[in-house]
This record gives structure tokens, C-alpha cells and sequence, in this order.
């Protein structure tokens, strides 16, 4: 061997320029890739924010829509009974017009003019799911409300003896209990 110390590749001026170039491809490479990272977070943060943007809008038109089915959701019966009215306001004018020495005409007109209202009435209840209560046979605390109980000879313990006011119920809810005296 001799006596020149010999140049490890680690020492060679190639080897640091390689080195070098290297730890700059490296940096080069890293800052493409945070460059590529914060384009990728700027890109879910806009489809965040636009998603986040779409669900308030759905939100608030869902909260408006429902504003507006719940302030119209009765019309389709108000217009029902709006021919209720118009035979009521009928009866009325019916009454207005008379004269005295046709009572008893009038008042026939005017009793038959009732009981068809009264029917038509029932009609648009019925049609929109509103009944009334059943008030025959035994008190059910579910539909029936008791005011007074009362001796009765005719009915047996329990038993609704008179209706005081009609129940009604919508559908399958009880919209008012039947006020009835149940026998003792």
C-alpha cells in the first residue's frame, strides 16, 4: 500500500455536490408536496364551506315550508265550511225578511233550512275526519268526561245517562271529550 491516504467517495467534491443536489431535490420535493397539500386543503375547506352553505339554505327553506304548510293547513277545510256559513247567513236574512203575519211559514222554512245546514255541517266534518263520540252504553274515562253522577233506575252503574255535550274526535285523537252524568 502506499503512503497516499487514500480518498474515501464520501470525501470526493462529486460526492457532496451529489449530496447536495440531493438534500435540494429532496427540499424541492417536500415544498411540492406541501404546495400539493394546501392546494388539496383549500379545495375541502371550499366543499366544506359550500356543503355547510347548501345545508343552511335547505334548512331555512324546509323551516319556511314548514311555516307555510302549518298556516295553511286547515283551508281545505275552512273552504268547506264556507258553505256552511253561506246557508247560516241565508237563514238569517230568511229571519230579517219576514213578515209577522207569516210566521209560522217562515219559521217552517227557517227549521228545515237548519236541519239541512246542520247536515251539511256533519258532511264537512265527517269528510275531513272529525266524529262524534260515541255516547251510548258505558263511560270510557278515554273519550267521555263524567261532570255529575245521578240516580237512575234505567241504566245501570256506569252507564252514561245523559250527554251534556257532544265529544268529537279527529282521526283517531280526541279533539274534545263527550261531557256526560253517569248513572250511580
Amino acid at each position: 500500500m502506499s503512503n497516499e491516504t487514500e480518498k474515501s467517495p464520501v470525501d470526493t467534491p462529486e460526492s457532496e455536490e451529489q449530496t447536495s443536489n440531493t438534500s435540494e431535490n429532496e427540499e424541492q420535493s417536500l415544498e411540492s408536496e406541501l404546495e400539493e397539500m394546501k392546494a388539496l386543503v383549500a379545495e375541502w375547506e371550499d366543499k366544506y364551506l359550500r356543503t355547510h352553505a347548501n345545508f343552511e339554505n335547505s334548512k331555512r327553506l324546509l323551516a319556511k315550508d314548514k311555516a307555510v304548510a302549518v298556516a295553511y293547513a286547515n283551508e281545505s277545510f275552512a273552504s268547506d265550511l264556507l258553505s256552511v256559513v253561506d246557508s247560516f247567513e241565508s237563514a238569517l236574512a230568511t229571519i230579517n225578511a219576514a213578515e209577522t203575519d207569516q210566521s209560522n211559514e217562515v219559521l217552517e222554512k227557517i227549521k228545515e233550512g237548519l236541519n239541512l245546514t246542520y247536515g251539511q255541517l256533519n258532511k264537512v266534518l265527517e269528510k275531513n275526519g272529525i266524529k262524534a263520540v260515541d255516547t251510548e252504553g258505558d263511560f270510557n274515562p278515554e273519550v267521555h268526561q263524567a261532570i255529575m253522577q245521578v240516580e237512575s233506575e234505567e241504566r245501570e252503574s256506569g252507564q252514561i245517562v245523559q250527554v251534556l255535550q257532544k265529544g268529537y274526535t279527529i282521526k283517531d285523537r280526541v279533539l274534545r271529550p263527550a261531557m256526560v252524568s253517569t248513572a250511580k
